[in-house]
């Protein structure tokens, strides 16, 4: 695939003329852009003169790190992204996992400056997005020379000293020695394989179907129209190996209800920017029944389909980076007495979480019953209505003598001399009781998932394969490159 020129460093200052010969379109985006830039200028002031206030105090003693040693290690990592802007760090917010975890390493002095630290991370989870098993390499300050990096039970606790610093949402879980004969290592780089969870109810889902539309994601295919394709940033290569994909269950001894919990077990070497969220988004589209298991290896045919469908994402709250793989030794190091520690608050985090789930779940299971309760009414009356008509006309009829007797049938019973009379209105009678609460179960509201996937719901639903499609690879790559060329000149 053709790769796009590299983008411009210059800053070429625009004249009154200039300017003045822009559309108003262009102006608009050239002040949406400055107005952007400023306020990250902004942010960076306040943000090193926060950095400065608390190197004031002139009597603290500077810790000076040339009599240090240090060690390189793999850090294992656990965050809620929900109340975050991403992982990694950005210039406008300091609302990010890494701004947090780098404060937590320069405070407590385990590294100098991010620069000078090989810090690498597995995986960059988006704005939303949360990991149980983010794994980042990084040399840290050691008690110890290099040759006497032996023993790791008397090397100092790290995941201890990162807690007491770090925000309760974000937990250092666990350390481990990148072997000697491998100091280049790279948690990036040389991760084998990356295991993302993302949670869903199982609401009115069709699972067996999403379960067919995972199997023809597994092997190496190019996903472009199920990710955001980034050009921009010179992403111009889209084939990826599914190594696992598959509709799992969180407890097998909850899996029927509407809101039995169920997960997209998704496995690959690597992962396209908002790869699983677009994966997930057709996934719930099949769930849904509004398109077929197959139109996952239509979108994967990019030689039939040259353009991506116009379509929304899944959520991103749900999603989670759950396992990193590598080719070493897996031999984590806990700490048993923070490992408490974390359970415990993590444990605290749940209680909080699950008494607003059951208060949830108690409003809706109290408005359904009133619905039922106002369904069966209505059908009383319904069926009350229907009587009284049928008896009219089984009246209307007697009286006619007409011979012919539409409601009642009557017979003579030998033994008793007596007449059993069979009417209709019995029948009637019985036919609604039958079918009157599987109307209410059926008429019953269940839509867990709707808020899964984003944007305005259309009234009409279109099909993926005939919406408005966006623009193909090429079309992307010849805008950037004209793009780039215009703002080189």
């Amino acid at each position: 695939m053709e790769k796009l020129p590299p983008k411009s460093k210059k800053n070429k200052v625009v004249t009154r003329e200039e300017l003045l010969n822009l559309n108003k379109e262009d102006l608009v985006d050239r002040i949406i852009q400055l107005e952007a830039h400023n306020t990250q200028l902004r942010n960076v002031i306040s943000r090193n003169k926060a950095e400065n206030s608390e190197n004031v105090d002139g009597s603290k003693r500077k810790f000076d790190f040339t009599k240090c040693h240090y060690r390189k290690v793999f850090l294992r990592i656990l965050y809620f992204g929900w109340d975050y802007q991403g992982l990694a760090v950005q210039e406008d917010s300091a609302q990010t996992i890494e701004h947090h975890l780098f404060h937590a390493l320069i405070k407590s002095c385990l590294i100098e400056k991010r620069e000078t630290s090989q810090y690498h991370r597995c995986g960059r989870t988006d704005k939303g997005v949360s990991a149980f098993g983010q794994v980042i390499s990084i040399s840290l300050r050691s008690r110890f020379p290099p040759s006497e990096q032996t023993n790791c039970n008397t090397e100092m606790p790290y995941c201890k000293i990162l807690n007491r610093l770090l925000p309760k949402d974000i937990r250092a879980i666990a350390w481990m020695p990148v072997p000697n004969d491998r100091l280049d290592y790279s948690a990036r780089f040389d991760c084998k394989k990356r295991q993302y969870k993302y949670y869903f109810p199982k609401s009115s889902l069709n699972l067996l179907a999403m379960r067919e539309a995972c199997s023809h994601l597994i092997g190496s295919h190019d996903f472009r129209h199920l990710c955001k394709m980034d050009v921009g940033n010179g992403v111009t290569e889209f084939r990826r190996e599914i190594l696992t994909a598959d509709i799992v269950a969180i407890d097998k001894n909850d899996m029927d209800k509407p809101t039995s919990m169920y997960t997209l077990l998704i496995e690959g070497n690597a992962f396209l920017w908002h790869q699983i969220r677009c994966i997930m988004a057709v996934l719930l589209l099949v769930g849904e029944g509004k398109e077929a298991p197959s139109v996952v290896t239509e979108l994967l045919d990019v030689e039939t389909h040259s353009r991506k469908p116009q379509y929304h994402m899944a959520l991103d709250l749900p999603l989670n980076l759950f396992k990193c793989t590598y080719d070493v030794k897996s031999d984590w190091i806990y700490d048993m007495s923070e490992l408490k520690t974390i359970i415990c608050d993590l444990q605290s985090m749940w209680t909080l979480h699950s008494i607003k789930t059951t208060m949830i779940r108690d409003c809706i299971e109290e408005l359904q019953n009133v619905r039922q309760m106002i369904g069966e009414n209505t059908s009383e009356k319904e069926t009350a209505c229907n009587k009284s008509d049928m008896n009219k006309e089984y009246n209307e009829n007697r009286d006619s003598n007409s011979g012919m007797n539409v409601c009642v049938t009557e017979t003579q019973d030998v033994a008793n001399n007596k007449l059993v009379n069979d009417t209709t209105n019995d029948v009637c009678e019985k036919g609604t009781a039958d079918t009157k609460y599987s109307e209410i179960e059926r008429d019953s509201v269940v839509s867990y998932t709707e808020c899964l996937i984003q944007g305005v719901k259309a009234r009409v639903y279109t099909p993926l394969l005939k919406r408005e499609k966006c623009s193909s690879l090429e079309e992307r790559i010849e805008y950037y490159k004209k793009k780039r060329k215009i703002m080189d000149n």
